[in-house]
């Protein structure tokens, strides 16, 4: 078969995938969700029909975000918020809104060798890689439960799909390696009341927030000698939580194309 017949199969069995989503009418939260992997999770959801609260730190790249959904006839809201700590977006969110799917892909990243973090590294990395998203999940889940019905999604960093030891950015690593956990709990508490949860870690993506330098050398030690689309981890890490019954709830899986340095 011609590739480009290939591909345009391929290409429609996702559409008609999206169309048969089961995440199509629901409610979801994307945290980080106007950047990066982020944006391409929020531009999935929409397209499998999801209502979306678009969260991000620039009211201009959340607002055009929002704007070309409901372009595309899509649902969004936006919601711009500089984020220290938990307790901001918790109070945001009140106790009125209700989500169906929560997607955390934000978390600021720190590289010092181990000496040289401080305690406001480590608190700062602990409490918005780690803190945030399950501060977030025990405010969701008892809702989620009730209505027997709750899909999560967390990124973790690369590499931290296990216990590994960094050189580099120890602090980080630690508090997204936690995100496992997280996601194993919320596996075994929700899976009488269809709530599941999936934690995803990606390898070297090509984003805006990397220059063209910077993915030229990223590019030598990436497997295949490529980046991976925002849009490819996207669809996959989204795939995982768009069935019924989500098997793959309390998976950690990994995103690198076997990425070793």
């Amino acid at each position: 078969m011609e590739p480009r017949k290939q591909a345009d199969i391929e290409k429609g069995k996702t559409a008609d995938a999206r169309r048969d989503s089961v995440l199509r009418g629901r409610r979801a939260l994307v945290v980080g969700g106007s950047g990066g992997i982020g944006r391409a999770v929020s531009l999935d959801l929409a397209a499998r029909g999801a209502s979306l609260l678009i969260h991000g730190r620039t009211s201009g790249k959340v607002g055009d975000l929002v704007a070309a959904i409901r372009r595309g006839g899509g649902e969004a809201e936006g919601l711009v918020l500089d984020l220290d700590s938990p307790e901001p977006l918790l109070a945001v969110l009140g106790a009125d809104n209700v989500f169906d799917i929560l997607v955390v892909a934000f978390g600021p990243f720190v590289r010092k060798p181990l000496a040289a973090c401080s305690s406001s590294d480590w608190e700062k990395m602990a409490l918005l890689n780690l803190a945030l998203p399950g501060a977030l999940a025990s405010r969701l889940f008892p809702a989620m439960c009730d209505r027997d019905f709750g899909r999560m999604l967390f990124f973790g960093g690369t590499r931290t799909d296990t216990i590994r030891g960094f050189t580099s950015n120890a602090a980080y690593a630690a508090a997204k390696t936690g995100l496992g956990v997280l996601a194993k709990s919320i596996a075994i508490e929700g899976a009488a009341r269809n709530v599941a949860a999936v934690t995803v870690c990606p390898g070297i993506v090509r984003t805006e927030y990397i220059d063209s330098a910077e993915a030229s050398t990223l590019a030598l030690i990436a497997p295949g000698g490529r980046l991976s689309d925002p849009a490819e981890v996207a669809a996959i890490a989204l795939d995982l939580i768009d069935r019924e019954p989500c098997i793959a709830s309390g998976a950690v899986v990994s995103l690198d194309a076997g990425f070793s340095p």
